[in-house]
């Protein structure tokens, strides 16, 4: 395929998974280990919990799911478990995405489509929701332009569980100048709330990147959260009021180059001086995968901390190019990376180790060898056009 193509969603749901279907049937109990009774047979266990109280059951609903698929000639992805697909020919394709009982199919093959869901509707006990329109909380927009993906109206549902659906809107998700610490004010008192409510802001950051550094330095104090956090939470929730429907737009840009960019705020956290990674991933021009995440150790030069964020979308990178080509949806060329880090740069291209650098080797190599495999290219780019910056700092609204 030359070019993303935009194909149709279809939602499927599966009801009462356990209840329906055969299931059960294919379960079978053995005695324990610990005891066997010799020469009994016909022994039967009675169950206190039904199966959706067992901690085995979505292992066993999954199991039972991936073989009913299989059966209809889809293979799952060795990538991505949970994404199944098939190639009826050189240009014609059905993917199947599935979470939990939660369905969606996509593709060019519209007489394979209606297989699959008849295929489905003999085992399980399956209502076709028609469209994609709403999934876990997603809203999707599909039309011939495209497709936009949202969460508004769960957005709508914190503000107005907040009380701030009234708010004056902010233009900027945290404070630039604010250094949360561990133990800075008084306690807040009610953690639990704290958590809940960080918990949902996390799962907002699926179709909103702008907010996923402000969330992640919140989610730090989810233990014993103190005031100060509280009131960066609402600030995070002010921001979010000045566009609750915004989202991701998906439309075909006559490309299928995959390009990164990644950055990195050396020594950034003020608690433990760790830095902080941050990457996003286009393909066609279209952003598919964003991280914000601090580093898992302190980084002893900022050029450390650019190479470990390298590293990072390196590896990103790498998998997303492997299940692209798994699934044949484009000809993955030779992808791009930017940094705005000349330093990190030179480094990747000089195969020559010292003591400023021998401390960063592993991540040197690793990225070297990608760019020596000709799999991976760098590129250089003004810190104004570094896209990630907004997932490593807090950043006013004009650079927002």
């Amino acid at each position: 395929m030359a070019a993303i193509r935009h194909w149709p969603l279809h939602q499927l749901d599966i009801k009462n998974a356990f209840l329906h279907g055969d299931l059960e049937e294919d379960i079978y109990m053995e005695q324990p280990p610990s005891f066997v009774a010799q020469g009994e047979s016909g022994l039967v266990c009675k169950l206190h919990r039904f199966l959706y109280g067992l901690k085995q059951s979505p292992r066993a609903w999954f199991g039972k799911f991936s073989h009913v698929v299989q059966l209809f000639g889809l293979k799952r992805s060795e990538s991505d478990h949970s994404v199944f697909y098939c190639h009826t020919s050189s240009e014609k394709c059905v993917y199947l995405m599935v979470y939990v009982d939660d369905i969606v199919i996509t593709g060019n093959d519209a007489s394979k489509i209606s297989q699959l869901k008849v295929h489905l509707f003999s085992h399980f006990q399956t209502k076709d929701l028609g469209s994609l329109k709403y999934f876990l909380g997603i809203e999707v927009s599909q039309s011939e332009e495209g497709v936009i993906i949202s969460q508004r109206k769960y957005a709508l549902d914190i503000l107005k569980e907040t009380g701030l659906e009234n708010c004056k809107p902010i233009d900027s998700p945290m404070d630039p100048n604010q250094k949360l610490m561990a133990d800075q004010g008084k306690p807040y008192p009610d953690p639990e709330k704290y958590r809940r409510l960080v918990g949902k802001l996390i799962y907002l950051t699926i179709t909103r990147p702008d907010i996923s550094f402000a969330v992640g330095v919140v989610s730090q104090f989810m233990q014993s959260p103190h005031i100060d956090h509280w009131n960066a939470v609402m600030h995070i929730l002010k921001y979010v009021k000045k566009a609750q429907g915004q989202g991701l737009l998906y439309y075909d840009k006559k490309n299928t180059q995959i390009s990164g960019y990644c950055d990195a705020n050396w020594a950034g956290c003020p608690i433990d001086r760790r830095s902080t990674s941050g990457y996003c991933v286009f393909i066609g021009g279209n952003l598919v995968s964003w991280k914000s995440k601090k580093q898992n150790v302190v980084a002893r030069s900022s050029v450390e901390a650019e190479y470990r964020s390298m590293a990072m979308i390196t590896c990103e990178l790498m998998w997303i190019k492997q299940l692209l080509q798994e699934l044949r949806f484009c000809e993955v060329e030779q992808m791009k990376l930017y940094r705005d880090n000349q330093a990190a740069l030179h480094i990747a291209s000089n195969p020559v180790f010292h003591d400023r650098t021998k401390h960063i080797e592993i991540d040197c190599h690793f990225v070297r060898e990608k760019l020596l495999s000709k799999e991976l290219r760098t590129k250089f780019i003004n810190s104004n056009d570094q896209l990630a910056d907004i997932l490593t700092k807090s950043l006013r609204g004009s650079r927002i």
